[in-house]
């Protein structure tokens, strides 16, 4: 069935939502969710039939301000790097296009340095096999460089146990998330749309479709389509339709660490990571890149599957130094020389929205549930394929297909038939 929302009356919600009705509910007011709003109301030409509900809304536990802000061409799947393309294009262009006449920042800060994947001879013919898929998508941007080549370009770096590396020499790097937020949601409220400080607390769902969405303060709120972009917690918005296929997204922690490093040359004559070195993944899996000027980086690594447990967000408050002293420290001080005299500056804590079957975004309507869309599960990519996610929901909504890019792949059916679509690129 189509569910087609260009020809939906125009409405005007009560502003406390006492007996209040909105066509779309949002459930979730960050990147994905901001994304969509934005997206959908450009489509329609009108915001008022939409309401994004965000419980956070200094977004102070959201996940994308405490990411590292990466954007990339480099993965595995067809779909992923076709996703970050679009992505691309949004930061550079689409963005404004949106909120052309209206007061809105768009400068979302992006700096082109790349990122630079490292792999051992083990992962080297994975990498080789990604890059002929990052080239068929149009990315033949991303290049292979040898340990020869990889010493050439970055001096900085140590290649030994390196066999090939994979660097984006334009359209990837990293870029403010805080800005992009705000300004897809500025943009959105610009054309109408509605943030509501609310948390949904449950789905009225006498039959195959949701009729209301209960709020925090008990007020319950008449629907027509509810979105899905509850990030970590989307799992738990599902389980609110009751006897349904679960989705498998739950909260993990993910910690980030400030450094600043003081010598600009080691004693051996290697010099310090520059100003503008790009998101390098080491084959440990061991992540950095400079932050700003002055030699500052940020850095992070994924935790060991048995210690990535589910968590909430008042997990955020501890973070894991012993990740950094045992793990990330080591394989720094081995990659890049300059990086082993460093001191630790500041550290803190975001939620990963993580998805248990195939750690793949989730995007499509639910099998069960007849008027619900969902969009998440993008375990640690959602902030760069956000604009691409959002303007694919918007294609669902109003024409009842994908338009630009398919994201059948994607959808929620795999899930049922408890099939994953694994992305060897995860981090």
């Amino acid at each position: 069935m189509l569910r087609r929302l260009s020809r939906l009356p125009s409405l005007q919600l009560a502003r406390r939502f006492s007996a209040a009705r909105c066509e779309v509910a949002i459930v979730g007011g960050g990147v994905i969710g901001a994304s969509t709003a934005l997206h959908l109301a450009a489509s329609l030409g009108d915001g008022s039939k939409i309401t994004v509900f965000e419980p956070d809304a200094c977004y102070a536990r959201a996940s994308a301000p405490r990411s590292a802000g990466g954007i990339r061409q480099q993965f595995s799947l067809p779909v992923n790097v076709e996703l970050s393309l679009y992505g691309i294009h949004f930061l550079k262009q689409r963005l404004r296009e949106l909120c052309e006449g209206v007061d809105v920042d768009t400068d979302v800060q992006f700096k082109e340095h790349g990122y630079l994947l490292l792999s051992t001879p083990d992962g080297e013919a994975a990498l080789r096999a990604n890059n002929a898929v990052q080239h068929a998508a149009g990315a033949d941007w991303v290049q292979l460089l040898d340990a020869s080549e990889l010493n050439t370009r970055f001096p900085w770096l140590s290649t030994e146990g390196l066999a090939l590396g994979s660097f984006g020499t334009r359209n990837e790097g990293y870029f403010d998330p805080w800005a992009l937020l705000q300004a897809m949601r500025k943009g959105a409220m610009a054309k109408g749309v509605r943030f509501v400080d609310q948390k949904v607390t449950g789905l009225r769902r006498p039959g195959s479709s949701i009729e209301a969405i209960q709020l925090a303060d008990g007020t319950d709120v008449a629907v027509s389509t509810v979105v899905n972009a509850a990030g970590a917690f989307g799992g738990e918005v599902v389980a609110m339709c009751g006897d349904v296929t679960p989705l498998p997204v739950a909260p993990r922690k993910r910690c980030i660490f400030m450094f600043h490093v003081g010598q600009e040359v080691t004693s051996d004559g290697v010099p310090r990571p520059p100003d503008n070195t790009p998101l390098t993944i080491d084959a440990s899996g061991v992540w950095f890149r400079s932050e700003g000027s002055r030699g500052r980086f940020l850095c992070g690594v994924s935790p060991k599957p048995e210690d990535d447990a589910d968590c909430d967000a008042d997990a955020l408050d501890v973070i894991d130094h012993d990740l950094f002293e045992d793990i990330i420290w080591p394989a720094l001080a081995e990659r890049a020389p300059a990086l082993e005299a460093i001191k630790l500056e500041s550290s803190w804590a975001g939620l990963y929205e993580y998805n248990t079957l195939d750690q793949n975004g989730v995007v499509g309507w639910h099998p069960d549930v007849s008027n619900l869309l969902v969009a998440t599960g993008f375990s640690g990519h959602g902030l760069q394929q956000a604009p691409g996610v959002g303007r694919a929901v918007a294609e669902l909504l109003t024409s009842g297909g994908y338009q630009t890019l398919d994201l059948s792949i994607l959808g929620y059916d795999r899930i049922l038939r408890n099939e994953p679509v694994f992305e060897r690129g995860i981090y």
